[in-house]
């Protein structure tokens, strides 16, 4: 479902003599529907580099990146566009949203945006924030007034408000108490057992051990760096 082959992706710095600098070189990973797969390494050594390329934030300078057949490193705007949509779906650490949605519609977009009845959508996305604890009260107030934890857990909630078959998790237990982060981990192995292959950065070891099926250490695609 998510395979990387020999991706390498370098930056250059057009504000100091267009000076070019490798971050990544020879990177290959295969992802199975189903598998929980962790990146690991130094603090700079492209953890999240390497998630802004499977979701085409980032284009690779040479190699292929494929999710769900699709390669990204030469795929259309419009191609990456309707990946995200209905294939591959992405929790970041930061909540981007339009301000004055109500937190519900936020959640249950993903759902509308691929046709689900909006009724359904709602329903769903009433169930997911309700999971997360997020207060009733608030459903139809916006999620930019929300503290940074809530504002986490709506992130989440979207993140999981669609059956994406694939996803890139980053720190989706950070700063989250004993019971939501339960609740995170428990949505994390259920979209396991439904076939989602997973990417994700996860500091919490914790959670790694309980949900990863194995750990790639992206070091060792990092120029310069030790694996």
């Amino acid at each position: 479902m998510i395979e990387l082959k020999d991706v390498s992706k370098s930056f250059t710095l057009h504000n100091q003599g267009s000076a070019v600098i490798p971050v990544m070189a020879g990177a290959s990973i295969k992802v199975a529907p189903g598998e929980c797969v962790a990146l690991t390494g130094a603090s700079g050594a492209g953890k999240s580099t390497l998630m802004r390329v499977i979701y085409g934030n980032y284009l690779a300078a040479s190699g292929q990146v494929f999710v769900g057949g699709l390669d990204l490193a030469r795929a259309e705007p419009r191609e990456i566009l309707t990946l995200r949509r209905e294939t591959l779906g992405y929790v970041s650490q930061f909540l981007r949203v339009v301000p004055r949605v109500p937190t519900l519609e936020v959640v249950a977009e993903p759902l509308l945006a691929i046709g689900c009845d909006k009724q359904k959508a709602l329903d769903k996305a009433a169930s997911l924030l309700a999971r997360l604890n997020i207060p009733e009260r608030l459903w139809m107030l916006s999620p930019t007034t929300f503290s940074g934890g809530e504002q986490q857990r709506v992130n989440i909630a979207s993140g999981f408000a669609h059956d994406y078959p694939a996803m890139l998790l980053d720190e989706p237990t950070a700063s989250l108490d004993v019971q939501n982060r339960e609740t995170v981990l428990t949505l994390i192995e259920e979209a396991k057992a439904r076939g989602a292959a997973i990417v994700g950065i996860f500091h919490d070891v914790g959670a790694r051990d309980r949900v990863c099926d194995r750990e790639i250490n992206v070091s060792e695609f990092t120029p310069g760096v030790a694996a």
